[in-house]
């Protein structure tokens, strides 16, 4: 009895703890809120979970019931791979072609609802159809399947958009997009047998195009003041105290004299009672 009574009071303690750093998560969130382009809502988790719940599904009704739907990815050159455009994204070979697919796809896919969000839809179903698109023009005769090529795009995507839009906060996360996802870029090339490096590629050059073409409802760096084409140098304060040459002036202010404040007196007699 008391060995679950600790039990019960350590699982009440780690409860608590998660949920005070879930609302501590949140609240970080909420301080965030105050950019227009970056707020946090139920989709950027939600959409990112539905995404990866849906290839999980599919795999399962796989193994649960003995079906094979690689027939059903994209082949190359053939008017029936064309299906596989839309399909090849839910459907994996193994166990381990989905667990290699579902973090990345989690992560990148909430950073661009998180941080794109206006323009994330576009960037995942057009995405899906150009990346599909240019693997069924330079594939191999193979079935190509998986969620790498959505992943590419949104590597590639995320990485060259931070870099074209100077926002120093969409820079932090194409660094952090290299930091974690840097490596993948070797598997644009045919280095491991069985591995779609076409698909990869075209992801690559899909997220690319997609960085120079999607350029409105972008969050855009601050301007300062002295940026704009408003301004004007002799007018600015601070620089009034430099010379041509950079060197310092010290301006004298004029000093006005405060006119003395005036007081008067009124004085009234007093009466004399009888």
């Amino acid at each position: 009895m008391r060995i679950w009574t600790r039990v019960l009071a350590t699982y009440n303690v780690c409860h608590f703890y998660t949920v005070s750093q879930i609302g501590q998560l949140f609240a970080i969130f909420r301080l965030m809120n105050s950019q227009h382009h970056f707020k946090f809502s139920t989709g950027v988790v939600a959409y990112p979970i539905f995404f990866v719940l849906t290839i999980w599904l599919v795999f399962w009704f796989e193994v649960r019931f003995g079906y094979n739907f690689s027939k059903y990815g994209v082949y190359p050159q053939t008017f029936k791979g064309l299906r596989g455009i839309v399909l090849s994204p839910f459907i994996h070979g193994s166990i381990q072609h989905i667990y290699h697919n579902t973090i990345p796809l989690f992560v990148l896919s909430a950073a661009l609802f998180y941080f794109y969000r206006k323009i994330a839809w576009k960037i995942i179903v057009y995405g899906i159809l150009v990346s599909g698109f240019l693997t069924w023009c330079i594939g191999r005769s193979s079935y190509h399947i998986g969620a790498s090529g959505l992943i590419y795009v949104l590597v590639s995507f995320t990485f060259f958009k931070g870099v074209f839009a100077k926002h120093f906060r969409l820079i932090a996360l194409s660094l952090l997009v290299v930091f974690l996802y840097g490596s993948m870029i070797w598997y644009t090339m045919p280095i491991e047998e069985g591995i779609s490096w076409e698909g990869h590629l075209g992801g690559l050059i899909t997220g690319l195009l997609f960085a120079i073409f999607f350029r409105k409802q972008i969050a855009k760096p601050q301007k300062y003041e002295w940026e704009e084409d408003t301004f004007n140098e002799d007018d600015d304060p601070f620089l009034k105290h430099f010379d041509e040459d950079g060197n310092f002036i010290e301006l004298n202010e004029e000093s006005t004299e405060e006119e003395p404040s005036k007081v008067n007196y009124i004085f009234k007699k007093k009466e004399q009672s009888d």
